[in-house]
């Protein structure tokens, strides 16, 4: 995996979105739109526990959220209180990177690309 401002790469596939990875393997494109009601609030589209409902449905032992290269992804308190018992890795995405490569437990992450 790599990234940098606005992609990143996974298994050679390039994306320029918001994207999540499913317990499968899969990946989507993040449902942002759920969030956005909350973008004049946090001055940034958050991550809201609307956009979890997918993810933890699909029964992960952990879910990684990448931050964005800076780390400036806000992350609403509903959304840190439905993540609790999922053991959640929280950081910038090119520190969770190679955490989330060596993960060997069933997990899911939402990654931020942009800030």
């Amino acid at each position: 995996m790599k990234t940098g401002f606005g992609w990143i790469e996974i298994k050679g596939r390039r994306y320029d979105h918001d994207i999540v990875i499913h317990t499968d393997g899969t990946v989507s494109k993040r449902k942002k739109k759920r969030s956005r009601a909350l973008r004049s609030e946090y001055g940034h589209t958050p991550l809201s526990g609307e956009e979890l409902g997918s993810i933890l449905n699909e029964h992960p032992v952990v879910v990684y959220i990448g931050t964005g290269q800076y780390g400036s992804l806000p992350i609403t308190p509903d959304a840190t209180t439905i993540l609790m018992p999922f053991d959640p890795v929280i950081m910038p995405t090119p520190d969770l990177l190679p955490l989330l490569e060596r993960e060997v437990r069933r997990h899911g992450a939402v990654i931020h690309v942009t800030c």
